[in-house]
């Protein structure tokens, strides 16, 4: 996710820790090279110049030039403005009176019908009880993925007459009421381009609707096209905010850094991936250590607050405790991990690892193959691997598909994880460190 900006941001931020001194006349070539990186971003020439200029006003002063670390100063500066560049505070979603209607709009192509599904999940996984509403009866396939995703994530679907948005958003609300849901989540009709037609179709919806949130859906990989668009709906929806797809496959990321800018509308969410889980809520100050290489551990936290379970938590704490950590414990971990994301995302948000881990290939495919190898188990041989001896490993091997040598490997390693936590008294909170720092070394 935007690696080309954050490449280019990390060596201007190392390059500024190591003045000693800063004078007027560097404090300008700074903001020049911060300005050249907006540009080959594709931030538009406006946004770029208004950055640079707020980074100028706050740096020439005596605070910053007689500092005794003037070079992490005005990283900060630079950290902070970009901060407010991006939005400044965090924007959370309004709701209103139950239910509640978040209106999604965009374009064709957007990926507005996946994301009012992936919101759907994050806020049932916040306690609501939301309500996915078909209201885009001019993509032929749009009512059928909408009810294949509710399906998936068990999230109600209402369809209604299929043929006025308006009577579907109108029965969608009596429908949640009657099933106590709180919050409607309607996916409206989108074009290729914007036009009069879907223009007063929106318009009409949302003043029946009278949403406290109408939410703009835009393809962070389009650009400054995605720019454009957003402004064309300004023009004619009211918005309160936004949502930027598919950020992971963003390298320039000029999008994120024009459209808050541009349209004034905080970005509220951003789509980092293709599963349902993949989408953040944005917060500018974390998106501005990360795109200068800071990393954003409480990201972090929050995904594996999501992925783990806490009662299954609290048990293997007590196992821990016991010292009677297992095989299929390992493997329930293992799982676990794999639901926070992507690995190699994961260990960017970690501060320091992003760089670390340039050039080395983190392969998705190990955790499969540790899984399978622990799979092709017995019950009894997961709890007590010392019976598995050289037949046992061969049968292991053939089961899932590896190597003898991948066997081997990881009940070695499996045996090293043992010892260290019978060194350090089986403490959970150890675990969770240096455990889980064990298994992405197994998959280098």
């Amino acid at each position: 996710m935007l690696e080309q900006l954050t490449d280019r941001f990390e060596r201007f931020v190392r390059n500024l820790r190591g003045q000693g001194k800063l004078t007027e006349a560097n404090v300008r070539d700074t903001v020049r090279e911060a300005r050249r990186i907006f540009l080959e971003a594709d931030v538009s020439l406006p946004a770029a110049r208004a950055f640079v200029d707020g980074v100028l006003e706050k740096s020439l002063g005596r605070e910053v030039l007689t500092s005794v670390t003037p070079g992490q100063q005005m990283v900060k500066i630079i950290h902070d403005e970009l901060a407010v560049f991006l939005g400044g505070e965090f924007a959370p979603l309004q709701f209103g009176r139950s239910p509640s209607p978040i209106l999604m709009v965009g374009l064709n192509g957007s990926g507005k019908t996946t994301t009012a599904a992936k919101l759907a999940l994050h806020l049932k996984r916040r306690g609501r009880h939301p309500l996915l509403v078909a209201a885009d009866t001019r993509r032929p396939a749009a009512i059928d993925q909408i009810e294949t995703l509710g399906r998936e994530l068990e999230v109600p679907v209402f369809t209604g007459d299929r043929k006025d948005p308006v009577a579907i958003a109108a029965g969608a609300r009596d429908y949640a009421r009657s099933q106590g849901l709180d919050c409607l989540i309607i996916d409206s009709a989108g074009r290729m381009h914007v036009d009069e037609e879907l223009m007063a179709e929106l318009a009409t919806l949302q003043a029946a609707v009278a949403p406290p949130e109408t939410l703009l859906v835009a393809d962070g990989m389009t650009g400054q096209d995605a720019v454009r668009s957003a402004k064309a709906f300004l023009e004619r929806v009211e918005l309160t905010g936004i949502v930027l797809t598919k950020l992971d496959g963003d390298a320039r990321g000029g999008a994120a850094l024009s459209i808050r800018w541009v349209t004034g509308r905080p970005i509220k969410f951003v789509g980092v991936g293709e599963r349902p889980a993949d989408l953040e809520p944005f917060h500018p100050d974390r998106m501005a250590g990360r795109i200068l290489g800071m990393g954003d551990v409480v990201t972090l936290v929050e995904k594996a607050q999501d992925a783990v379970d806490a009662d299954a938590a609290e048990k293997m704490a007590r196992k821990l405790a016991r010292r009677e950590f297992t095989l299929e414990d390992f493997r329930s971990q293992l799982v676990q991990l794999k639901n926070m994301g992507p690995l190699d995302s994961m260990l960017a948000l970690i501060p320091g690892m992003r760089g670390a881990l340039k050039g080395v290939e983190v392969d998705e495919g190990e955790l499969k193959g540790i899984t399978a190898i622990i799979d092709s188990m017995t019950v009894a041989e997961r709890r007590n691997p010392r019976l598995i001896d050289g037949s046992r490993r061969r049968r292991i091997a053939r089961g899932s598909g590896r190597t003898v040598q991948d066997v081997n490997r990881l009940l070695n390693q499996f045996e090293q994880m043992q010892k260290m936590m019978k060194r350090f008294g089986g403490k959970h909170k150890l675990w969770t460190h240096k455990g889980f720092s064990e298994i992405p070394r197994l998959c280098i």
